[in-house]
């Protein structure tokens, strides 16, 4: 019996995933869902309390453990070689050279990045360890597994792998795009019958996932804490500024189809010249027309290198990994403006979901004849991470009368109905979202017809910035009365525009732009949640809800329903069902 537990291991999104004896997933979470920490930087993916109950739950004793991470050996080399013998210690990062990709980032800022990620290495699989060695000592038996190994996979490697093994494709193109990889931060490969096969990696210095970044940080935000969907959602407020586009077109231009980024100093003068221009108001409120001319060169950019994707490995079937396919502005327009016809974005396509890759790959290694998942698995379920227990909300109904068990069917009728008539919900259901976007599981719920619903739940729960658009989550059997050019979208990868006639019937999650983040819901994937849509459909006769995630602005997605209750109490929450219980303010 072997199993193989994948661990992210970038200094920032750790996440860990455990693959059974058949290959099958079993698990995949993100660490900031259990530490309650948002993007978790520097921790350890495996922390030990977690991995004590997750490998009690999942592997039975006597079994062996294959651990695999996410950065190639390549890479350790060339980190060890440039501090010289191991040493991370601040001086020794003093004599690094800028040979990494990060042209967008002050040498300073890269010395603290390089340490970062080495450490995150070197403690992959410690928790691990730690948790099998303490059940041991408190058994006084052997440990549960045994490790039979650890491998490490290059990380571009990593997130083809899970973006490829979990679409509903046979055969189609990759394009990886994020912030850095082992040697760039770009790589195109090509799946065949199961077979991964890498084309391109890209070389160098440059990377579109930090200049992205950048324009993060000179709009007012911070990339660090990975605010660049700030920049998605107030993109459709600003206007085309030639002066700032041009300004902008200096960092990186196509050249016979490939991207050249700019030089050093050039970066350096043209952020100097962007910030002089920036509204005083900017480190407040944002600087939309920054946004619009930032979201517009990234778009250009991308078209790009998918041009160089279709180029290389033609076919219909397009899949975008790393950081860069959480843009879901672009993913909604890639398809018009390139050769594929199909898309797959995974739910966690950032360094979280490389957890998942590196589990599988590892799998593929023992397991030659293994071409992914079978087809009824794919394309995957998000519906990865923890369940929760209702442990808590029994000891609330003993203090609080308004608390009651009163079945599944009552609550979705409950809330459908309180819901319709303006409240704001908490719903949380089965087992967690893997990836950043909440599904139907951990969601803060909305109906969407109310003019004033969006600014009424950022007042009253999420707290945060009004430019930042709500989604919608639709039964997918009505997508195509509501959406033009529908797709089928099951992880709110991708923006499509709303049908003109029926914007007025649901402004609450209609953007500046005419646009949606959509949801497709349907039984075969989230029986809940669609049962929920179809009982608000029943009494409103629309087929959607607003759908946010569960947390207010500077937390991750609750992981308990202690989580859930506080938030209940201390929001402007009108209702809340953990499974079938029910309580309403």
């Amino acid at each position: 019996m072997r199993f193989y537990l994948g661990l992210a291991t970038t200094f920032h999104d750790p996440a860990l995933a455990l693959v059974g004896p058949d290959g099958t997933l079993l698990f995949a979470e993100a660490a900031e869902r259990f530490l309650q920490y948002k993007r978790a930087p520097n921790c350890e993916p495996d922390a030990p309390a977690r991995m004590a109950s997750l490998l009690k739950e999942h592997v039975p004793p006597g079994s062996e453990l294959v651990i695999a991470s996410t950065w190639g050996t390549q890479f350790s080399d060339f980190l060890r070689g440039q501090a010289g013998a191991g040493a991370f210690d601040l001086m020794a990062l003093a004599a690094h050279t800028t040979a990494l990709n990060r042209s967008f980032v002050p040498e300073q800022a890269e010395r603290v990045f390089i340490a970062d990620l080495h450490g995150a290495q070197e403690r992959a699989g410690h928790g691990t360890l730690l948790a099998l060695n303490q059940e041991a000592r408190v058994t006084a038996a052997a440990p549960r597994a045994t490790i039979a190994g650890q491998r490490r996979y290059p990380h571009h490697l990593c997130h083809a792998a899970y973006g490829l093994w979990s679409s509903p494709f046979t055969e189609a193109t990759a394009l990886v795009v994020d912030g850095m990889g082992e040697t760039g931060a770009a790589a195109i490969y090509r799946m065949e019958e199961g077979r991964i096969t890498e084309l391109r990696r890209h070389r160098g210095r440059g990377s579109l996932g930090f200049l992205y970044g950048l324009i993060t940080d000179l709009a007012g935000f911070d990339q660090v804490k990975g605010e660049e969907w700030k920049i998605m959602g107030l993109a459709p407020y600003g206007q085309r500024d030639s002066e700032l586009a041009a300004l902008l077109a200096r960092l990186c231009t196509v050249e016979d189809g490939r991207l050249r980024y700019a030089a050093a100093e050039t970066i350096r003068a043209v952020a100097e010249e962007v910030r002089a221009r920036r509204p005083a108001d900017a480190l407040e409120n944002g600087w939309a027309d920054l946004a619009r001319c930032g979201q517009d060169l990234f778009g250009t950019l991308m078209d790009a290198l998918v041009a160089e994707a279709q180029a290389l490995a033609p076919s219909e079937n397009l899949v975008i990994a790393g950081g860069c396919g959480l843009n879901s502005s672009y993913n909604g327009r890639v398809l018009g403006r390139s050769g594929f016809r199909r898309l797959h974005v995974p739910s966690a396509p950032a360094d979280d979901g490389n957890a998942v890759g590196a589990a599988w790959l590892a799998y593929a290694e023992d397991h030659p004849d293994w071409a992914g998942p079978p087809r009824e698995q794919r394309p995957l379920t998000p519906y990865l991470g923890c369940s929760v227990s209702t442990a808590s909300m029994e000891r609330l109904a003993e203090q609080e009368p308004r608390a009651r068990r009163v079945g599944h069917a009552a609550a979705t009728q409950a809330a459908a109905r309180i819901l319709a008539e303006g409240g704001l919900v908490g719903w949380v259901q089965g087992r967690a979202e893997f990836g950043p976007r909440s599904l139907g599981n951990r969601s803060i719920l909305a109906d969407p017809r109310p003019e004033g619903a969006k600014d009424a739940l950022n007042a009253k729960v999420k707290y945060r910035e009004a430019f930042r658009p709500f989604a919608p989550s639709i039964l997918a059997e009505a997508g195509p009365d509501w959406f033009e050019d529908y797709a089928d979208s099951p992880y709110m990868e991708r923006t499509l525009v709303w049908r003109e006639a029926v914007r007025a019937r649901v402004p609450a999650v209609v953007h500046a732009d005419g646009t949606g983040r959509l949801q497709s819901v349907t039984a075969a994937r989230n029986p809940a949640y669609a049962a929920l849509i179809t009982a608000f459909a029943a009494i409103t006769d629309v087929p959607i809800l607003l759908n946010t995630s569960f947390n207010i602005m500077g937390k991750p997605i609750l992981h308990s329903a202690e989580d859930a209750i506080l938030m209940f109490y201390t929001t402007g929450l009108d209702a809340l069902v953990v499974e079938d219980w029910l309580v309403v303010k």
